[in-house]
């Protein structure tokens, strides 16, 4: 019963706040994801990342470690994806930034906090970071067919993930009314991700049923598996590890159906992909978590 109820805590809030977004667009009322992803992207994030990597004092080294796990779990996805794709002669440019790029903001963040506390927050801020330049970036020249330097340095969160880093590396002391802001602009950016995922969802439909879903499988199961493989055979500690597969095993992000449908690179493909792989979550996440903690 306890650890039903330590589950209930973890997976819960995770749940009902998309589905709140959910139902408010279903209603028809509503709600500027532009703005809101814009918000979070330039102002909620970068704080949330300086917040969490300057309050809780994780030593650099251990974080520095955790990128490094990341990379080598997103260079397992990037394998894994080639081989899939090949197998199944579909088109790179398509479906390997689905493969490849997790949602690691919108669900493995909260899911980090409530599952490993403020240590595993300052885990996955790491993972995350990682992962969305790397979509910026990687996945953007994937869909796009060019890639650019300059939408790297544009990004606001690679700025604070180096302040926070020199922070750290210096020993300084923030001052109350600073690390006060950044909490309190941190603090909107989940429940915002969390509503925004909701509302796309609400938005996107289902194609192509047999092969996104063994895509969809693909991108769960296979990012479990190297985020497991990753986290052991290095020897990362628990918690590493932990967060390793929380972020790995998460559902398709849904900025890759953005870059698809901006590129036209099978959009409806990849929006059922992030449909069928939120939904499998539902299911996968108890059994996941089971496992982690």
């Amino acid at each position: 019963m306890d650890l039903l109820q330590q589950l209930a805590a973890i997976i819960l809030p995770v749940l009902v706040v998309p589905a709140i977004g959910f139902i408010w667009a279903r209603s028809g009322n509503n709600f500027d994801n532009r703005f809101v992803t814009q918000l979070v992207t330039n102002i909620g994030t970068p704080a949330l990342a300086a917040d969490a990597l300057t309050r809780i004092r994780v030593e650099t080294g251990a974080l520095i470690q955790m990128a490094g796990l990341t990379a080598l779990c997103f260079a397992g996805f990037l394998i894994l994806g080639l081989i899939v794709l090949k197998l199944m002669k579909l088109p790179n440019h398509s479906y390997l930034p689905a493969l490849m790029f997790p949602n690691t903001g919108n669900m493995g963040l909260p899911l980090a906090l409530f599952a490993f506390g403020n240590e595993g927050l300052a885990f996955a801020v790491v993972y995350f970071a990682i992962s969305i330049t790397s979509q910026f970036t990687i996945g953007m020249a994937l869909a796009s067919g060019n890639f650019s330097v300059t939408r790297l340095l544009r990004m606001p969160l690679i700025y604070a993930i180096i302040f926070a880093l020199a922070v750290l590396s210096f020993g300084w002391h923030l001052p109350a009314y600073i690390g006060n802001t950044l909490q309190l602009l941190g603090g909107v950016t989940i429940p915002l991700m969390l509503l925004a995922l909701g509302v796309s969802l609400a938005q996107l439909r289902v194609t192509r049923l047999p092969r996104n879903l063994f895509l969809s499988i693909v991108r769960l199961g296979g990012g479990a598996a190297i985020g497991f493989l990753v986290g052991h055979l290095v020897g990362a500690s628990d918690l590493a590890t932990g967060v390793l597969m929380i972020q790995s095993t998460m559902p398709v992000a849904v900025f890759n159906y953005l870059f698809a449908q901006y590129y036209n690179r099978e959009p409806a493909d990849v929006a059922s992909m992030v449909v069928i792989t939120t939904a499998l979550s539902f299911v996968t996440l108890p059994l996941l978590l089971y496992f982690v903690l």
